[in-house]
């Protein structure tokens, strides 16, 4: 892992920009200097890490006292796109423009997406754990399907804070049943892209035996900022305590 800028920020977080290989991220940590809990933070569908909603939403944590990253996933952020991927999109696009059903599409899209993340999530976590002033335990935050299999794939993931409002393939909807972990699932009621009764069917297949649904009025992008608050209370009950 190589560190290219560092910045303090004004609340004493610091920002650094990193490499791993051709993995792109970034890493927030807190002005303690006591090793931190860990938080994988990913935004749905691969949008890039440089998004300032999920950006807004590391800050935040990092300043209660975590350790936050994020990396662009291949195809995502400025990493380069196939040929494949580039009609895969611009299909969806053509689809949704046309209000045409879109699932199958999607599954285009995000199945391969979610393939191709997790090893380099997994990949990334090893190095970050390596990293002086971070000491675990370790939560996930974001993307639901990447989420769902590195859950299942992940022994090192203790909780897991979910947004329902992106598309989930239907190999992770299977997966759901595998996550033991305790979970906290978002959902905003009126996401004209979400279907609300597939969130809510989701939300019943997840194994774990500790799970919390909280859903608010509003659209895709409207998500309470309370919302992140009490996420980081999630998180505190299950990463800080097993420190």
């Amino acid at each position: 892992m190589e560190f290219t800028s560092e910045q303090r920020l004004d609340d004493g977080v610091i920002e650094r920009e990193f490499v791993l290989g051709e993995i792109p991220g970034t890493l927030w940590t807190p002005r303690s200097a006591a090793p931190a809990p860990l938080i994988l933070m990913a935004h749905n569908n691969g949008l890039p890490k440089n998004q300032p909603r999920l950006v807004a939403r590391a800050r935040h944590c990092a300043a209660a006292g975590y350790a936050v990253a994020t990396i662009d996933a291949a195809g995502c952020g400025d990493r380069p796109r196939s040929a494949a991927d580039e009609r895969v999109r611009e299909d969806l696009r053509r689809a949704m423009r046309a209000g045409e059903p879109a699932d199958e599409i999607f599954e285009s899209l995000v199945g391969p997406l979610v393939e191709g993340a997790v090893p380099e999530w997994r990949t990334t976590l090893d190095a970050l754990l390596a990293l002086p002033g971070i000491g675990g335990p370790v939560g996930y935050s974001g993307w639901t399907a990447v989420g769902i299999r590195l859950a299942v794939a992940e022994p090192r993931i203790a909780a897991a804070g979910f947004f329902a409002g992106g598309f989930v393939p239907r190999a992770q909807r299977e997966e759901a049943r595998q996550v033991t972990v305790p979970l906290l699932l978002l959902l905003q009621w009126d996401d004209e892209g979400n279907p609300r009764q597939r969130a809510l069917d989701l939300f019943d297949a997840f194994g774990s035996k500790e799970k919390t649904l909280h859903a608010n009025l509003g659209g895709h992008t409207g998500t309470p900022w309370f919302e992140v608050e009490d996420g980081n209370r999630f998180f505190d009950r299950h990463l800080k305590h097993l420190k």
